[in-house]
């Protein structure tokens, strides 16, 4: 029996006539991650860096998105080879691996994500869900076709380096960070200053110039658009539990007490009657 791969973020990029429109996976949870998946949107995007994700929960997220037309990409928590091994093999096609600002971090990412000669990448495919246990025939030989590797460009340093970035030969997309890149330039928490806004569209125009993708986070709406229009070729505009908490403020300040009129022993019952 023979098993074939989905294509990769790499893959849908290329065939796009527009942008991929993504969100967040941050909870952990499968079943966020299902609902999320069966939108409509493009891509997920599992976060491993801030987000108490484990390999098994990952792997669990990564069944359940599978069911459905949307591109899952993991973004790992370092650059670390053996991270990058274990999230490979668990059968992640598509990484996005944070705080990159040098070529030469770029180039090792590509290394560790790589078979030999090219990489140094640990082989245990045939054991793995990432060859579907010895049933995608020619994954050792075609590996590189089955994996796009996307580095985040979130930092002043990163900016000032991000030609010599996207010239690393394995590096398929860049994808902006725009909270630590403010961070990094001395206005935190400002992500919509002109100075990041600037910086932010200058990766996009060096990443044109050589015909590379580029992406954005951006929850902004007023910004996203910005972005879009600046040419972003993939975007993330909202997360699983930002969508949660903002909507369960909403029903509180839509539905609390004060609103429906009772007291606070009343409503207290009330809720209990549910």
């Amino acid at each position: 029996m023979t098993s074939s791969l989905p294509p990769t973020l790499a893959d849908r990029l290329r065939e796009s006539r527009g942008v991929l429109v993504g969100m967040w996976v941050c909870s952990g949870s499968p079943v966020m991650a299902e609902i999320c998946a069966g939108s409509g949107l493009d891509w997920i995007l599992i976060d491993a860096e801030h987000s108490p994700q484990s390999l098994s929960e990952m792997q669990v997220q990564l069944q359940a998105i599978a069911a459905y037309p949307v591109v899952p990409a993991v973004r790992v928590a370092s650059d670390d080879p053996v991270t990058l091994k274990q999230v490979l093999d668990l059968g992640v096609q598509n990484v996005i691996v944070p705080m990159v600002s040098t070529a030469e971090q770029a180039l090792r990412i590509v290394e560790a994500t790589s078979y030999p000669p090219r990489g140094i990448r640990g082989i245990g495919s045939a054991l793995a869900r990432s060859g579907r246990w010895g049933r995608v025939g020619d994954y050792l030989q075609n590996a590189n076709d089955y994996v796009s590797v996307t580095v985040q460009i979130e930092t002043a340093e990163a900016v000032g380096n991000i030609e010599q970035i996207l010239a690393v030969d394995g590096i398929d997309a860049v994808f902006v960070g725009p909270s630590d890149l403010a961070a990094s330039m001395g206005l935190i928490g400002r992500q919509s200053h002109p100075d990041v806004v600037a910086s932010v569209k200058s990766v996009f125009e060096a990443a044109k110039s050589v015909g590379k993708p580029v992406g954005v986070n951006a929850f902004d709406p007023t910004l996203a658009r910005e972005y879009v229009d600046a040419g972003a070729d993939f975007i993330l505009v909202g997360s699983d539990v930002t969508l949660v908490a903002r909507g369960s403020e909403a029903l509180a300040d839509r539905f609390g007490n004060e609103q429906l009129g009772g007291s606070e022993a009343s409503g207290s019952s009330n809720a209990a009657s549910y």
